[in-house]
């Protein structure tokens, strides 16, 4: 049809009569259009003689024209297929793509925002997924929840005191960066970076009331307090998430070093007006404990640890050794029939110097009154302990408590299942 409307529209049509007994014309095809070497008469008999002239086809440009007649009009117009018919379905615009585009856009936006808006479907699962934690009580309260980790427990099935007081510096670490205190440096506020100026902790008091086990979720509140005149002082509280009750307290004091010389300062006016807003007043968290520690050497130790030396890993980004390696350093010359009947319940740590990278160390340790030779009638044990270099330099001083394991699960102190002891 399409083809047929083109030519009629070069090449006029006879139309149709409207005589059903009208016999079809004799006229060629093209009506009144005078053709190129052609004449016709008509003869004697009726019938149609042509004459034709023979002539070479013309040509256009060097390109031979020639006629297409009716014939193969009418033949290409079959060959052609013809079009779907023309429905209100096949009529719209193809907007597969554009609702591919938009359907992606929503599942992503919907995955983000179920991320942002995430509930736990359990009232034992980590409620703070992403470890950000908040502020709470006015804004001078950070909160953080943790969940003990396989590879965070010990021997026993419990968080180990080393992964207690990791947790303990992160929840610090991420108090001041909610606060919008931190710049470069570990926990250093911009009037402090300025100053090279960083936080070192001077005595750290933990008490443990139990550990958590594989799976716990923990929560951890921190704040801080003036202590002196240039000093702060920091305070945690570890509760298990599920039932609130109270794991782990513990108190720290520190004090300003500045990284360059190494040694200590006082607390810069532009310093104190930075920090003084966050501070509470409140108590220590813990009994201060102010018995002396004694003094410790190779005479009065029982046991004696050499060649202990910092690895790279030790290092925290102000290059002087991690305050928890420290701990762990202590316990390695804690004697090792403590270690399997007894718990750590308390720490009281005086911190004198740090270690470099290149030091080398000797770890002592003295169990007061009754020796390890008594230990399950002994109940509660005490020890004291000293971090020293080789060449006698005091690194770390402190005092351990330690009960019988399985005391709150026993309800006796003392008893201890055979193959433990």
């Amino acid at each position: 049809m399409v083809a047929t409307a083109a030519t009629s529209a070069f090449f006029a049509t006879p139309s149709p009569s409207s005589d059903p007994d009208a016999k079809p014309s004799t006229k060629p095809a093209g009506g009144s259009a005078s053709l190129r070497g052609i004449k016709s008469r008509s003869a004697p008999s009726g019938n149609l003689q042509v004459k034709a002239n023979a002539q070479a086809p013309p040509k256009i440009n060097g390109t031979t024209v020639g006629y297409t007649s009716s014939a193969e009009v009418v033949k290409t117009e079959d060959d052609m297929p013809s079009p779907p018919p023309r429905t209100f379905i096949n009529q719209l615009p193809d907007w597969s793509m554009l609702l591919a585009a938009i359907t992606t856009i929503f599942l992503a936006a919907e995955r983000q925002w179920m991320m942002l808006d995430w509930k736990p479907r359990r009232s034992d699962m980590l409620i703070d997924p992403f470890g950000f934690g908040k502020i709470v009580h006015d804004g001078l309260v950070f909160r953080q929840n943790f969940s003990i980790r396989s590879y965070e427990i010990g021997a026993d099935r419990t968080a180990s005191i080393e992964t207690l007081m990791n947790h303990l510096q992160e929840t610090a670490l991420n108090h001041v960066r909610t606060a919008g205190l931190m710049v470069d440096g570990f926990g250093s506020t911009p009037e402090m970076s300025i100053r090279n100026l960083i936080w070192v902790v001077t005595r750290m008091q933990v008490v443990v009331d139990r550990y958590p086990t594989w799976g716990d979720v923990v929560e951890v509140d921190t704040w801080v307090c003036a202590s002196g005149k240039n000093g702060m002082r920091r305070d945690w509280i570890i509760r298990d998430c599920k039932t609130g009750e109270t794991l782990t307290r513990a108190s720290s004091v520190w004090v300003m070093m500045n990284k360059l010389t190494r040694r200590l300062s006082k607390i810069p006016d532009p310093v104190r007006g930075e920090i003084e807003p966050y501070f509470m007043d409140s108590a220590p968290i813990v009994d201060e404990d102010s018995r002396k520690l004694p003094k410790l050497d190779d005479s009065t130790a029982d046991y004696i640890r050499t060649g202990l030396t910092p690895r790279w890993s030790d290092l925290d980004v102000n290059q002087h050794v991690n305050n928890v390696k420290y701990i762990g350093w202590i316990l390695e010359s804690a004697p090792l029939p403590i270690l399997e009947s007894h718990e750590l319940s308390s720490m009281t740590l005086e911190y004198r110097r740090e270690c470099g990278r290149d030091s080398v160390l000797q770890s002592l340790t003295a169990v007061c009154a009754t020796g390890v030779d008594n230990l399950l009638d002994c109940g509660n044990v005490e020890c004291q302990h000293l971090l020293r270099l080789e060449g006698g330099a005091e690194i770390v001083k402190g005092r351990t408590e330690w009960r019988p394991k399985y005391a709150h699960s026993m309800g006796a102190l003392g008893q201890i299942p055979a193959e433990s002891a």
